[in-house]
């Protein structure tokens, strides 16, 4: 029996080596922990229980029968965050570089169905160069395994990808369709083809991290949903994360202890707003101010910057906010914006999280370019996203809502469930100057008429009192008190139920 004991450990302590000391030590040159090293940091400690040790490839052209490693390129299994089941996995770079082969795609497979079954999040951790040249279509087989468990986990359990090295090839297919994505600056990147490849095909000359290093993914593709500047940076990070997430569409959302108190009020919202409606305000400022202990966990901060998203708490629980930010380009809808919002919107109403808007919105944004990129379908998806989803909505008006972008940012229209505003709102379909210059056209000649135009349009619509006139908006409501009714109206809306009617789904405009 103490022999067979021996054996076991040893060849645990075999498969716990990789691809042995000095890849180990490669990877350390490179300022990247091994797989095994991620995974103690991102789970609670000694909670790590792993599957499919001894797993190993089965392919034996190009000599591969000579060359095996025990695991086969990727630990799995599960442990918990904060006390949260999660199951992972974590590719392993010393092992083949972390390529996809048919048993390694069979390991990830095992964990997504055993994730979806028991209904809790799936996290993968990613440093591979893609799939398994050897195996052939053996590996684009077990690729397309895995794209399908992640779309059939979709919206049912919270997916998070981590890219922590190369991420290339079919293996980014994978990350795209998960909720959330994270990258190590510097460390890691995501392409179809790699820089070899461009320079063959199109004849340019690029890096790898030019060509889809964190850098680019944050801020161009909006890819990736945050970068940090190392492996236990990011990992931190994506405790955090998943901290605010339940743990599937069935779940309750998570609930801490508060010690904020709910009622307090924020004297200085009262003088957030300028007196000059053109000059911009910090909407962070207001968000810090209105959730539990100023925590704004922010999704996307580096791309569009002019929308913000991202999760909070209040009375505890988690919420997700959208906001227009009035510090970037006035707050207004744009293609980048619209997309950013829309889909978060999207998440949040798939894992039943309360949607919390605040809005300062001129309109969308004019331009050939954003015509021709297609500004009316981005626009319409974020209408679609707010206009379907079935949560909790709490919408408050700060400054502009003007135009078609009041409709789309979670108005009464679209079923918001409690709609408020600030003294400041202007309502309107356009700005007092541009409403009077198109409404006394034959007027335009004489300053001192269009001036008095102006005033009149904006005593008569640039407020939130025709608005609220008409039951669109609830309550006009005191800057200072808006933790307190934001809260309220949250507690109130915890038992709403909502049903869309049934369809097999629907055709969001992509």
């Amino acid at each position: 029996m103490k022999e067979i004991l021996g054996e076991l450990e040893a060849r645990r302590a075999v498969a716990r080596l990789g691809g042995g000391e000095a890849r180990i030590e490669a990877q350390h040159k490179r300022g990247k922990l091994t797989a095994r090293e991620r995974l103690e940091i991102l789970l609670d400690e000694n909670s790590f229980e792993e599957f499919d040790m001894f797993v190993e490839h089965r392919c034996t052209d190009f000599g591969m029968d000579q060359t095996k490693y025990p695991g086969d390129g990727v630990v799995t299994g599960w442990g918990t965050i904060n006390g949260r089941t999660v199951y992972v996995f974590a590719k392993d770079f010393t092992v083949f570089g972390g390529s996809l082969s048919e048993t390694h795609a069979q390991k990830i497979v095992k964990i997504q169905d055993m994730a979806v079954r028991n209904r809790v999040p799936v996290i993968g951790l990613f440093d591979a160069g893609g799939a398994r040249i050897q195996e052939g279509v053996a590996a684009l087989g077990g690729y397309g395994e895995v794209f399908q468990r992640n779309v059939l986990a979709s919206g049912v359990i919270p997916q998070i990808s981590v890219i922590m090295g190369p991420c290339a090839g079919g293996d980014v297919y994978a990350p795209a369709m998960t909720d959330f994505i994270f990258m190590v600056r510097n460390t890691s990147y995501m392409f179809v083809t790699g820089p070899d490849v461009v320079k063959t095909v199109t004849n340019e000359t690029v890096t790898a991290e030019e060509l889809g290093g964190a850098s680019i993914h944050t801020t161009k593709s909006s890819i990736a949903d945050g970068a940090y500047d190392n492996d236990v940076d990011t990992l931190l990070q994506v405790r955090r994360l998943v901290d605010l997430l339940p743990a599937s569409n069935v779940a309750e959302i998570p609930e801490l202890d508060c010690y904020d108190d709910p009622e307090r009020s924020e004297h200085s919202l009262d003088r957030l707003i300028p007196e000059n409606p053109n000059k911009p305000y910090d909407m962070k400022e207001l968000i810090g101010k209105v959730v539990d202990e100023g925590d704004f966990f922010e999704i996307q901060e580096s791309f569009a910057k002019n929308i913000l998203i991202g999760f909070g708490r209040m009375e505890g629980r988690t919420v997700g906010i959208v906001a227009n930010q009035p510090m970037v380009l006035a707050g207004v809808l744009d293609i980048d914006a619209s997309r950013k919002a829309a889909r978060f919107v999207r998440f949040c109403d798939a894992f039943s999280i309360p949607i919390v808007t605040f809005v300062d919105v001129p309109g969308f944004l004019p331009g050939t370019d954003q015509e021709y990129g297609g500004l009316i379908k981005h626009g319409a998806k974020l209408l679609f996203a707010y206009a379907e989803a079935t949560v909790p909505k709490v919408t408050c008006i700060t400054r502009k809502a003007y135009g078609g972008a009041y409709d789309v940012m979670a108005s009464k229209h679209l079923r918001g469930d409690v709609n408020y505003a600030w003294p400041t709102a202007e309502i309107a379909v356009m700005g007092p100057k541009g409403a009077a210059e198109i409404l006394y056209r034959s007027e335009l000649s004489d300053a001192d008429k269009i001036a008095a135009r102006i005033a009149d349009y904006e005593t008569r619509f640039a407020n939130p009192f025709v608005a609220a006139e008409r039951g669109y908006i609830d309550e006009v409501i005191m800057p200072h008190s808006t933790r307190r009714r934001v809260t309220r109206a949250l507690r109130l809306l915890r038992n709403k139920t909502l049903e869309n009617p049934w369809k097999k789904h629907d055709n969001i405009p992509l």
